[in-house]
């Protein structure tokens, strides 16, 4: 027997012999791992002999498709582990699956118990489920030091059925930039009747964030955390706002647009686009004019990656009333929103508010990731959980418009315990601070000196259960902020930030660049209004409606045509019908147009995503292609069952006046829905214009006092009318109905005024509408 065939005999009998000694039972996991390793020990050709024959000696191998746990030479191998990761179930069974963080998924070695030589190696799976151990071998202490422990670092972000790695989003480096406020305050004018108030939403807030850190603003509702938000994201532009906000110790202005990405507290997406076209159109309308269209689509393939969307990018967002993604991917594709074009500062209001703990939790990491790449992420937060508050950097607390508290997050227990505020049970962090800053000390201990105001009998300061009253706890956390904290934290607001002085110019560059150009902007909103709109304009409702409609006015006016004059008042009253009808149904649907996307225009406007004349152009443009389906579907339905004009040549015309008669009534509709901009208002006044149009339109009334006469020639029923009989009736008579038959070119002309005069006129109402706080 050579020495080295003895060596492993003599070290089998040991191992036998520890193990009989020990008592170890076989457990389901380890009896999993064999199944494993012999389910793939087909895969063994792929080892070289040499491989082999270290796993052989070292005594302590577990195969998984060609990769080994080596415990030769003391070494244990990380590429193995990372195979056995990748072969796990679960991790490589479906489309666009990859391999995500796994901290349970790492080696962790106790270096005492591998130099004694009774060494316990834990390698939990998170895609298995099991954990299992290695006993009997040790590792020389001189290489300890080569076996690392897995890190987040070592994280592989790879496509296996593609085999092919993604390149991560937010390592791309973006302008640092430092924000800092100091005494920001908030006041707004509530008028009354006889008199006028003066409200203060926010008072002589301080802080700073740093890039690389988030910080969460934090406070019951209408503390102001969200007027705070927009204060700090621009998005404010009334006055009654004052202090100090910098940014790299520079002023706001319009530039930085583009270096901020503001996520609402709302949702403002369009239901019927999928994830997919939603974070595409925002990639070809934000990123710069410099990136080609295909680096654009794969910025947005990127993103949707990162955010963990590959399952649902080809599903429709949905709303009210249109099933799609659920609550937290709608946030995530909002946020995707803003770092599509990778921002240096990233504002969110309440990104977690309606999710579940689990949910909410992969949101904030999602944050933490994104500034770990050297962005400043602020938040605002209602009430998270102790995991979510874990992963704040700094923490700002409001109480009524006060600031309660600005520092680091993990110190904030710590500070309220040093005033003499500490809960009596075990309680969440958050919602600890939550109750203080509401005043309510229930399970709370309070400092001496306000139990000394309750013993002295203050009824104001009392409340029933004997604590004290909310307004008294709130003025002494004012207090004791700005007595033991406020002064040091000022003090470092005056310490220069570590940025040079071109850094800092380029926050304050004058140029504002577009991404995309006018044409550009114009084509891609085009296209995003017919998507999003087909599925209104071709609902199983509105197609019915109006093929209903056409269908009764058939055989009401069946075969009513004829050659004679005296013959034609029935029919002349179809026409009449033709023309209120496709000036009544029009106006009531543009009316909603403005109003119902306020919240859209004013979130993209915000955001300098394009022009407002290119989104206005689009907007109105695009609903013309759908405009006229429908009234040429209803004119075949009418125009053979009444037995109008058989001629080719008439019918056509026909058609281009009900389409003229359409966009000019439309225009009205988008004049009044821009003006006032309030549904029941828009609603009443065109219900009013409409029914004037149509009592004007010179077939209810044929003799109209001359003071009155000039209504019917803004009436577009009237010139829609006339120009209906002239195509129809043109070679029978010159006066139908007592209405006579010109030419009509005057009125076509008036009715081309009508098309653009109003939407002009709705364009500068556009222009004049201010931007909602927060948009």
């Amino acid at each position: 027997m050579s020495l080295t065939q003895y060596d492993t005999v003599r070290r089998r009998e040991m191992m036998e012999k520890a193990n009989s000694t020990s008592g170890l039972i076989r457990t389901k996991s380890d009896q999993l791992v064999e199944t494993i390793a012999a389910a793939l020990g087909a895969m063994r050709s792929s080892i070289s002999p040499g491989e082999s024959a270290a796993a052989a000696d070292g005594g302590g191998t577990l195969e998984s498709g060609g990769g080994s746990l080596e415990s030769s030479g003391g070494q244990l191998s990380r590429k193995s582990s990372r195979r056995l990761t990748a072969a796990s179930p679960g991790r490589s069974g479906g489309k666009n699956t990859h391999i995500r963080k796994a901290r349970s998924a790492q080696l962790k070695f106790d270096v005492d118990d591998l130099n004694s030589g009774a060494a316990l190696s834990r390698a939990s799976s998170a895609s298995l489920g099991f954990s299992f151990s290695f006993t009997g071998f040790t590792v020389p202490p001189d290489e300890i030091s080569d076996s690392k422990p897995f890190s987040d670092d070592d994280e592989i972000h790879e496509d296996i059925e593609a085999g092919r790695q993604k390149k991560k989003l937010q390592t791309e480096p973006t302008l640092p930039i430092y924000l800092k406020f100091s005494e920001v305050t908030y006041k707004v004018v509530l008028k009354g009747i006889t008199s006028t108030v003066e409200k203060e939403i926010l008072n002589g807030i301080n802080g700073s964030v740093d890039p690389g850190e988030v910080l969460a603003l934090m406070g019951p509702s209408g503390s102001g955390k969200t007027t705070l938000l927009s204060l700090l994201g621009g998005r404010v532009n009334q006055p009654g706002h004052g202090g100090s906000v910098t940014y790299n110790d520079q002023p706001f202005s319009k530039s930085l647009k583009s270096r901020i990405g503001f996520v609402t507290q709302d949702d403002v997406l369009f239901p019927h686009l999928t994830v997919k076209e939603t974070l595409t159109y925002a990639a070809r309308l934000r990123l710069p004019r410099r990136l080609t269209k295909d680096e654009k689509y794969q910025r947005a393939a990127d993103v949707i990656y990162e955010l963990g969307l590959e399952n649902c990018q080809d599903t429709m967002i949905g709303g009210s009333f249109v099933r799609g993604v659920s609550g937290g991917e709608r946030k995530r594709v909002c946020i995707g929103n803003e770092i599509l074009i990778n921002p240096s500062l990233l504002f969110l209001d309440e990104p977690t508010s309606g999710l579940d703990s689990t949910t909410a939790l992969r949101i904030v990491d999602t944050l933490h990731d994104i500034a770990e790449a050297g962005k400043t992420v602020i938040t605002t937060i209602h009430q998270p959980s102790s995991r979510l508050f874990l992963k704040f950097d700094k923490l700002i607390l409001l109480g009524k418009g006060s600031l309660l508290y600005f520092g680091k997050a993990s110190e904030a227990m710590v500070y309220f315990s040093s005033i003499g505020c500490s809960p009596f049970i075990a309680m969440n962090p958050p919602e600890f601070m939550l109750d203080l800053a509401n005043g309510n000390v229930t399970d709370i201990s309070v400092p001496s000196e306000l139990e000394d105001r309750v013993l002295m009998g203050n009824s104001t300061a009392e409340t029933k259960s004997g604590k004290p009253a909310p307004a008294v706890v709130h003025e002494y956390l004012v207090e004791a902020y700005e007595t033991r904290v406020a002064e040091n934290e000022k003090k470092k607001l005056r310490i220069p930030i570590p940025v040079d002085d071109e850094t800092k110019s380029q926050v304050c560059s004058a140029k504002r660049e577009w991404g995309a150009s006018w044409f550009e902007q114009y084509s891609i909103l085009f296209l995003r209004g017919l998507k999003e709109r087909r599925h209104d304009y071709f609902s199983w409702l509105r197609v019915t409606q109006v093929l209903a409609t056409a269908t009764i006015l058939g055989l009401l006016w069946w075969q009513s045509g004829s050659n004679n004059p005296n013959e034609l008042q029935d029919q002349a009253g179809l026409l009449f019908f033709i023309a209120v009808f496709w000036g009544f149904f029009p106006v009531f649907t543009a009316i909603f147009t403005f109003p119902q996307e306020r919240a859209m225009l004013s979130k993209e406007r915000a955001a300098d995503m394009y022009r407002l004349s290119a989104y206005f152009v689009a907007r109105t443009t695009s609903d013309l292609p759908l405009d006229l389906i429908l009234p040429v579907l209803f004119l075949v339905v009418v125009y053979f069952m009444a037995g109008l004009r058989m001629n080719v040549g008439s019918f056509f015309l026909t058609v281009l006046t009900v389409f003229l008669c359409i966009i000019a009534a439309q225009g009205l509709g988008l004049a009044i829905g821009a003006t006032l901009m309030d549904l029941k208002k828009a609603t009443t006044l065109a219900s009013v214009t409409v029914m004037t149009f149509m009592l004007a339109g010179g077939f209810f009334v044929k003799d109209v006092p001359v003071f009155i006469s000039w209504l019917r020639y803004l009436s577009f029923n009237y010139h829609t009318y006339k120009l209906l009989l002239k195509v129809q009736y043109e070679h029978i008579s010159h006066s139908i109905n007592g209405v006579k038959i010109d030419d009509g070119y005057t009125e076509v002309g008036v009715l081309a005024a009508m098309v653009v005069g109003y939407r002009l006129l709705a364009y500068l109402s556009l222009r004049r509408m201010k931007l909602q706080p927060g948009a």
